[in-house]
């Protein structure tokens, strides 16, 4: 066996930690110079684009982070609006209005914010795609000279993060870097085309080793691709596992291969982006390719049917974007029974919700229609987290009940809860079969009448204001009847 296979053999054998599976709700932050013009048309979402045959079809991304690759295309609405709004000023310019608006910016109450959604864990962006470090890196830019903050805000938001009791990780853009290749991004066929090549990969791999080094990511989470090739990755992972041994990797990072030598060539990248466009139709939205090595998979605005045996989160925005879109209403945000229904779902499947909050650029605050969903989260968290914290998938995620109110399920030794999108005064849990031993019961404690038939356990609950917050129930000494294909 060679060498590098006998790395990434060593690299596969490694488990996921158990805090990483425990947590169920992360925070994702997106906060770059895009933030500050803090524009993207919000008329349509990232899968509808994925799914188009349009060949320039991400000219009109929903993702304000994206500003820069968005520009490139004269007629895109992100192009229409700079012109009236600023002009021709150059995109480099907007670092000076995000530095200028860290006068205002307290890592501190970010982390409190967080710390009360009941989330675990932040991924911190500390490069995104146009290539500006969010840290006074020691790594010369070869292109674009000083392209990073003079304040260590990578530093401070770990500092603050951690005291508030949670762990850190960083989202690096490994696969894009806009000061570096300044391709058009249109279709999925340009994804490959558009990584950097000639200095890029060292420049990425001697940003990504400092950045363990300073700050030693509990995640370390790529974005798009790799450039180099696996036999350069695999000695990068050994350091980062070397360095933070209950580290995590997400699966975003494609070693660098022929194709993307190849979509260079216009026909391969028309044969990309139909395939990429097959598999965004097939899986409902963006389900990146698995790479060699990764330990957690990253679905984005979509989650996945069914429970999964490898670890995953889905990773999502409020609105349509990740960072902060002023275009964006409370129509495009999500509703408070939506995003408390997707944290059970994801939670009764094995997965994790990362929560993407998009703090503005001029002036460092997290929006207040952001904060409400931060505390939508903390206020059903403190009373409900036992059921979904530190809990493992049942022998299936749950359907509906006879009702037909949605319920999921999730286990955690030999209890079971049974999270219900509504409460109504009886419900029959198809999918449970009673024993000698059965109880029921809700999260606090109180006993519910029950009792076994045909169509399944019923249970007397006991009266619950409307709302949108899900109830639960504790069911102890119970089995299950069948396994339904997939919930509904």
């Amino acid at each position: 066996m060679t060498g590098p296979r006998r790395q990434l053999q060593a690299l596969r054998r490694r488990p996921v930690p158990a805090w990483w599976r425990d947590a169920k709700l992360g925070i994702m932050v997106h906060w770059t110079p895009a933030s500050v013009p803090a524009f993207a048309p919000t008329d349509v979402e990232i899968g509808d684009l994925l799914r188009s045959s349009d060949p320039e079809a991400l000219a009109r991304s929903p993702y304000a982070e994206w500003y820069e690759n968005s520009l490139r295309f004269p007629a895109s609405p992100a192009a229409r609006h700079h012109r009236e709004v600023y002009g021709d000023r150059a995109y480099v310019e907007f670092a000076r209005d995000w530095e200028a608006g860290l006068e205002r910016w307290d890592p501190d109450e970010w982390a409190r914010a967080f710390a009360r959604s009941g989330a675990r864990y932040v991924v911190f962006v500390a490069k995104h795609a146009d290539g500006y470090s969010l840290w006074p890196t020691d790594v010369a830019h070869p292109r674009r000279a000083r392209w990073h903050s003079t304040r260590d805000v990578v530093g401070e938001m770990g500092e603050a993060v951690r005291a508030a009791g949670l762990r850190f990780g960083l989202y690096y853009c490994g696969g894009f870097d806009w000061s570096f290749e300044d391709r058009p991004i249109g279709s999925m066929g340009d994804v490959a085309a558009a990584v950097p090549r000639a200095d890029y990969p060292a420049y990425a791999e001697a940003q990504v080793r400092e950045l363990i080094e300073r700050y030693r990511p509990a995640v370390l989470w790529n974005d798009v691709a790799w450039p180099a090739p696996g036999a350069q990755l695999w000695p990068l992972f050994a350091q980062y596992y070397d360095r933070v041994p209950d580290g995590v990797v997400n699966d975003r990072w494609l070693p660098a291969n022929a194709v993307f030598s190849a979509a260079r060539w216009a026909p391969v990248r028309r044969l990309i982006a139909a395939g990429a466009q097959r598999t965004a139709r097939r899986d409902g939205g963006l389900v990146p390719p698995r790479p060699p090595h990764f330990d957690v998979r990253t679905p984005e605005y979509v989650s996945f049917p069914d429970t999964q045996t490898t670890p995953w989160e889905c990773v999502r925005g409020i609105d349509r974007s990740f960072a902060y879109n002023a275009a964006s209403t409370e129509e495009q945000r999500v509703g408070h029974r939506e995003l408390l229904w997707q944290l059970v779902d994801i939670s009764a499947k094995g997965g994790n919700l990362l929560l993407n909050v998009g703090p503005r650029g001029i002036d460092a605050q997290v929006p207040e229609e952001q904060l409400a969903r931060l505390d939508w989260l903390g206020d059903w968290m403190a009373g409900h987290a036992p059921a979904v914290v530190a809990t493992r998938p049942w022998i299936t995620p749950g359907t509906t009940t006879a009702e037909g109110t949605p319920v999921r399920f999730t286990a955690r030794d030999d209890t079971v809860h049974a999270l219900l999108l509504d409460a109504p005064d009886r419900v029959t849990l198809r999918e449970v079969r009673s024993t000698l031993t059965t109880a029921v019961a809700t999260l606090d404690g109180t006993p519910c009448p029950w009792t076994e038939t045909a169509a399944g356990l019923v249970v007397e609950h006991p009266p619950t204001p409307p709302g949108p917050a899900p109830t639960a129930l504790v069911l102890q000494g119970v089995t299950a009847r069948s396994r339904p294909s997939a919930p509904a």
